[in-house]
This record gives structure tokens, C-alpha cells and sequence, in this order.
């Protein structure tokens, strides 16, 4: 199988893992876009232009938190509730990424954690794109 169709692949179980979820995209460490998308019928909030903007800040602010890593120990998850949406990053190998939304109706708590499995299941069995 190759790399991109994995990664596909593992967004579209993510987006089933929850009838809320809006995207699961994995993004690289320079901020482009590697695989995945929004939930079939559903339309992105912003635009393109936007979206490539969003995934340049979320690969910066991954690189940036290490800083912290001695004092407060790795991040695992990070969750911003906002108005409209709850957005969710994973980081992953190499300050790869996975983005993911939701409606603000989910428990994110609970499907944080279930995506964190996922996360670590990759991390201990990486694609090559990682």
C-alpha cells in the first residue's frame, strides 16, 4: 500500500470515529498538506488560501513547543474549543502533525483519547512518510 493511500486511510477511520467529526488531515512538518480532508459533504470553514495559512502556523507552533519539552514533558494533544469548532493536533514524527475537527457537541476529552491510541500505534509503527 502505498504511503499516501495509508495515510487516507487512517483519516477516514478517524472521521468515523465520531459522527461529529468535521476533518482529520496529517500535515508536514513545513506545513503542507500529506493526505486527508473534510468529512464528505461537509465544506471547510475557511478557504484555501486560509487552510495553507493554517497548517504553516500549526507546523511552527508544534517546533515551538518543544521548547518546553525539559520543564513540562511532551505534548501529546493540543485542543483549541472555539466558537464554531474544536480543532485537535496531534503531534507525530519528524513535527509531522495530525489535525483533526469536530463540531462543538462532541466529547473531545473522550475522543481525544481515542485518537491519541491511534497516534501511538503510528508512532510505534510509522509509514515512511514519517
Amino acid at each position: 500500500m502505498d504511503d499516501i493511500e495509508e495515510l487516507e486511510n487512517i483519516c477516514k477511520k478517524i472521521i468515523k470515529l465520531n459522527a461529529k467529526m468535521r476533518s482529520a488531515r496529517f500535515i508536514n512538518s513545513r506545513g503542507h498538506l500529506l493526505a486527508g480532508g473534510m468529512k464528505q459533504g461537509l465544506f471547510s470553514l475557511e478557504d484555501e488560501k486560509q487552510d495553507e495559512m493554517m497548517f504553516m502556523e500549526l507546523a511552527l507552533r508544534v517546533k515551538m513547543r518543544h521548547e518546553f519539552d525539559n520543564e513540562f514533558g511532551k505534548v501529546h494533544f493540543s485542543i483549541s474549543y472555539r466558537d464554531k469548532v474544536i480543532v485537535m493536533s496531534f503531534p507525530l514524527s519528524n513535527d509531522d502533525v495530525l489535525l483533526v475537527s469536530s463540531e462543538k457537541e462532541v466529547d473531545f476529552s473522550k475522543l481525544a483519547f481515542k485518537i491519541l491510541k491511534l497516534v501511538e500505534h503510528l508512532k510505534k509503527n510509522p509509514a515512511k512518510t514519517f
